[in-house]
C-alpha cells in the first residue's frame, strides 16, 4: 500500500489561524492529520511550512480540444491547471464540433477523461454553433453528463431563447451560465467604451451590453426558477443588479476574474493587446465596485476565463487581436497576493472564492476542507518567498497575459489528484 506523508505544512484552521501539521495519505484519500505522524510512507515530502490548501476549482476555462488545439489542448490546460494548484475545472464549450448534441457532448468528455491531469467537467451549450436560437436537447446532456449550460463567448441575444433555455435548464436542475452580451451594443469596440478607449482611439464596447443583458436574464431568471450564474461579471452596474436580484430571492451567483479585480482600462497605456480580453477592463469606478461585490458576498466567487492564445493571435494591435487571456497558473498567487498578503480579504475567504463557493454553486462532488476521509485533492504553496512570473514558465501553450513581470508570492509546490501527484514544481 503507497502512503505519502506530507511533513510540517501549514494548515488553515478556525479563526484564520494557521498550524504546522503533518498529512498522511493513502489509496487516494487523507488518512490522518496530527501534529506529528511517525507512521512508515512510501514517500514524504518536507513541506518546511508551505500552505496545503483542498485543491482549487476553476468553473470557467478555455482548453480548446477540439477544434482549435493550436492554442491548447486538454493535455496541456489541465497541466496549467496543476500547476496553478486547481484540481477540478469546468470546461467552456466554445469548441469545434460545439457540444450542443449528445454525440459530440460524448466525444468532448471522452477527450477529457482521456487525457485531463485534474478532473475535468464540461459544459454543454445552450444552442447549436453557440448562436441558434434552437435550445439543445438538455434532457439528453444532462443525462450524458453536462455540467450546466452556456453559450460562453456569445450571449443569447433573443429574450425567447433564453426563456427557453432556462425553463430546460430549470428542469434538469442545472445551472445556466451566461455570457451576458448585447451584440446590438458592441459596436465592434475592442476595449471599454470610454475616455481611454477616445485617448487611445481604439473603438469602444458600451458597458451596456453587459448590464442591459443582464438585466432581462435576471428577470427571466426570477420567473422560472432557474439556478443562473453570471460569468465575468465587470460593471458596477452589474454588480448592483446581482446584488438587487439577490434581495428579491432570485436564485443567481456570480463569478470575477482576477484581471477584472487586479486592473482596469487605465493599466491600458498603447496599443498592447494582451490587455484585450471579453469583457474588456473597465473603470476603476467599476473595479472598486467588483472588489467591493467580492467581499460582500454579491459576487460568490473568483474564475479564471483562462484563454489561452497563439503569439500570432495576440502580438498585433487590439484591432485584429483576440480577445482573452491565459490564467489559470497565476489566479492564486495573485490574488493572495493582492488581496490576503495586503489585508484585503483573509485566507478564509479567498478559499471560499476559490474552492467553497464553486463546488457549493455547480453541486460539484468531493470535499472543500482537509479532514480524514476526503479525497486527497490537495495544492500546496509557498507563501514565504517571492517569485516574479515570467514568459517562459509557462505549461499552457498560451503565454497571452499582462502579468509577466508581476512579483507574487503563493508558487505552487505540489498539486495531488486522488492522491496522485499531478503537479510538483
Amino acid at each position: 500500500m503507497t502512503r505519502l506523508l506530507i511533513k510540517q505544512a501549514h494548515l488553515l484552521v478556525h479563526d484564520n489561524e494557521l498550524k504546522l501539521q503533518d498529512v498522511l495519505i493513502s489509496e487516494g484519500k487523507i488518512v490522518e492529520i496530527a501534529d506529528e505522524i511517525t507512521t512508515p510512507a512510501t514517500r514524504t515530502i518536507e513541506a518546511q511550512g508551505a500552505l496545503l490548501t483542498p485543491g482549487l476549482v476553476d468553473v470557467h476555462v478555455h482548453f480548446r480540444e477540439p477544434g482549435f488545439a493550436y492554442k491548447e489542448t486538454v493535455a496541456t490546460g489541465s497541466q496549467a491547471a496543476a500547476r496553478g494548484g486547481f484540481t477540478t475545472v469546468l470546461a467552456m464549450p466554445n469548441l469545434d464540433p460545439v457540444p450542443a448534441t449528445p454525440a459530440a457532448f460524448t466525444q468532448i468528455k471522452a477527450n477529457n477523461e482521456a487525457n485531463g491531469r485534474v478532473h475535468i467537467y464540461q459544459y454543454a451549450a445552450i444552442s447549436e454553433g453557440l448562436t441558434s436560437a434552437d435550445v439543445s436537447d438538455m434532457e439528453t446532456l444532462a443525462a450524458d453528463g453536462a455540467i450546466a449550460f452556456t453559450n460562453d463567448g456569445k450571449g443569447v441575444q433573443t429574450a425567447a431563447t433564453m426563456l427557453t433555455a432556462m425553463q430546460a435548464a430549470a428542469k434538469v436542475k442545472r445551472p445556466l451560465v451566461a455570457h451576458v452580451e448585447d451584440e446590438s451594443l458592441v459596436n465592434g469596440g475592442v476595449m471599454n467604451l470610454g475616455k481611454r478607449s477616445k485617448e487611445l482611439g481604439l473603438p469602444g464596447i458600451d458597458p451596456l451590453s453587459e448590464s442591459s443583458q443582464l438585466a432581462r436574464d435576471l428577470v427571466i431568471a426570477k420567473a422560472t426558477g432557474v439556478h443562473y450564474h453570471v460569468a465575468h461579471i465587470s460593471t458596477k452596474e452589474s454588480v448592483d443588479l446581482v446584488r438587487f436580484a439577490k434581495s428579491q430571492g432570485v436564485q443567481v451567483t456570480a463569478e470575477v476574474s482576477p484581471h477584472h479585480l487586479l486592473l482596469d482600462e487605465t493599466d491600458i497605456t498603447g496599443d498592447n493587446a494582451y490587455f484585450k480580453m471579453n469583457p474588456p477592463l473597465r473603470t476603476p469606478t467599476d473595479r472598486q465596485a467588483v472588489i467591493a461585490g467580492l467581499l460582500d458576498g454579491t459576487i460568490d466567487m473568483v474564475a479564471t476565463d483562462h484563454a489561452p492564445h497563439s503569439l500570432a493571435e495576440k502580438q498585433r494591435s487590439f484591432i485584429g487581436a483576440a480577445f482573452g487571456i491565459t490564467g489559470i497558473e497565476t489566479s492564486f498567487q495573485l490574488m493572495y497576493t493582492h488581496f490576503v498578503k495586503s489585508g484585503i480579504a483573509t485566507l478564509e475567504q479567498l478559499l471560499q472564492w476559490m474552492v467553497v463557493q464553486p463546488r457549493v454553486a455547480f453541486n460539484l462532488p468531493g470535499q472543500s476542507e482537509l479532514t480524514v476521509g476526503a479525497p486527497a485533492d490537495l495544492a500546496l504553496f509557498d507563501i514565504a518567498h517571492a517569485h516574479t512570473i515570467t514568459a517562459d514558465e509557462f505549461l499552457s501553450k498560451g503565454v497571452n497575459t499582462p502579468f509577466i513581470g508581476a512579483t507574487v508570492y503563493g508558487q505552487t509546490v505540489l498539486t495531488l489528484v486522488n492522491g496522485q501527484v499531478a503537479y510538483e514544481a
